[in-house]
This record gives structure tokens, C-alpha cells and sequence, in this order.
């Protein structure tokens, strides 16, 4: 006699093939988000951002299957992902040399983390627009801060000479020059040569600015421009 085929099988099958490909469809999302991260040298990279994604699809996915069918309140655990990221993206913000670091990056976070949301309750359009426009906002925006002078943004800059007292001069007159002000000046000798190091955040038409006057000082021999790594 045939055995009766197992619809219960057949629905927990359906439900598992679901919640898998709710938990990849969130880490291609977030994997996308972290490869812009990535590229940019960003402390929350593809790792971060793709676990993110996976951590917050599966706690959705979570929500809705403990709650039951006959229980109206099915966001009891997803709403406490708000408060978890919360803290995530505090951590990742900093405050050294008078200024904030990490915003963007916490601000992404928080994103990232509404994109496996989404994710995990089934919302795919929803999450893949949303993840496109964090690329073109995080991708396009800042370029066009840049370009049209908008963007405030750290510089590094070293200026190297073998007269100390010279250099030190030099660039106190062409910071006075270009009106900004000195916050700090690290000093490093090899040999005869002093490396004098400081950072200013200021826009791309100010820092041209500075560099114009600092390469006109006869002192500085040799002035080299960095990214700053806690650049947000």
C-alpha cells in the first residue's frame, strides 16, 4: 500500500529553501555595500557589512517564525536590532585631533542593517534599491562635494628640511598666509632632515591653497601630501 506523501515534509522544505535564499539574497547586498567600503580603505569592509546584512535577515526571518501564525506581534526581536546596531555604530565613531571620524561609516551600518531587513521579511525590491542608492551615495555624492568645494576632508602633510627652525617658520607663515590655523605639529629628525607633520581639514580649494604657499618657502625642501586613514 503506497504511503500518503508527506505535505508536511513538502512545507518545511519550502520554508527552508525561502529562508535560505532571504539570508543570500542579504549577504550579496551587503557584500555589494562593503566592496565600496572596501575599496575605500574603510574599517567596516565586506566582512563587516555582509555579516551585518546575514545577522539582521536571519533575526527578521526569526521574528516572523517564532512568533507563530496566531501571534500579531511579529517584530518583538527584529525591533531590538535597531538598538544592537545602534550600539555597533557608536563604537565605529571616533573623536580625536578636534574633529569626528566614522559617521559615513556608522551611518552605513545603520543601512546596511535595514537592507537585511528587508532581506529577511521578504522585501527583495525594496532592499536592492536601497542598496543602490547607498552605492551612489556613498560612491558619486562625495565626489561631487569634492568638485564643487563642498567637502571638508583631512590632509596629512609633511614638510621636510634640514634647517628646523626654518621649516618650522615656514609653515606657521604659509598657514598664517592662507588663514588657517595650527592645531598640532609633530616633529621627527633622520640625520640632518626634519619632518614636520601636521593635518588640516579644510576643502579641496583650501588645501591647494596651502600647498601652493608651503611649496614657495625656501626652508621646506620637499613637501609630501597624504590621505589621512581616519578620513570619514
Amino acid at each position: 500500500m503506497a504511503q500518503p506523501f508527506d505535505f508536511n515534509w513538502l512545507e518545511q522544505t519550502n520554508v527552508l529553501t525561502g529562508a535560505v535564499g532571504r539570508l543570500l539574497f542579504a549577504c550579496l547586498l551587503g557584500g555589494l555595500v562593503g566592496i565600496e567600503r572596501e575599496s575605500r580603505q574603510k574599517s567596516a569592509g565586506v566582512r563587516t557589512n555582509l555579516l551585518i546584512a546575514l545577522g539582521c535577515a536571519f533575526f527578521t526571518i526569526l521574528s516572523i517564525y517564532l512568533a507563530g501564525a496566531t501571534n500579531a506581534d511579529k517584530s518583538r526581536i527584529a525591533s531590538n536590532i535597531v538598538q544592537g546596531i545602534g550600539f555597533l555604530g557608536a563604537g565605529l565613531i571616533l573623536h580625536n585631533r578636534n574633529r569626528v571620524s566614522g559617521l559615513s561609516t556608522a551611518a552605513t551600518v545603520f543601512v546596511v542593517a535595514s537592507i537585511g531587513m528587508a532581506c529577511g521579511a521578504g522585501q527583495y525590491a525594496a532592499a536592492a534599491a536601497a542598496t543602490a542608492i547607498v552605492i551612489v551615495v556613498l560612491e558619486f555624492v562625495g565626489f561631487m562635494e569634492r568638485g564643487l568645494n563642498l567637502k571638508v576632508y583631512p590632509q596629512i602633510y609633511e614638510a621636510r628640511g634640514t634647517d628646523n627652525d626654518g621649516v618650522r617658520a615656514a609653515i606657521l607663515a604659509a598657514m598664517d598666509q592662507a588663514q588657517e590655523r595650527l592645531a598640532a605639529l609633530e616633529e621627527s629628525e633622520i640625520g640632518n632632515v626634519l619632518r614636520a607633520t601636521f593635518i588640516l581639514n579644510a576643502t579641496k580649494t583650501r588645501h591647494i591653497r596651502l600647498q601652493e604657499k608651503l611649496r614657495t618657502m625656501p626652508a621646506i625642501t620637499q613637501l609630501l601630501v597624504f590621505r589621512d586613514p581616519e578620513e570619514d
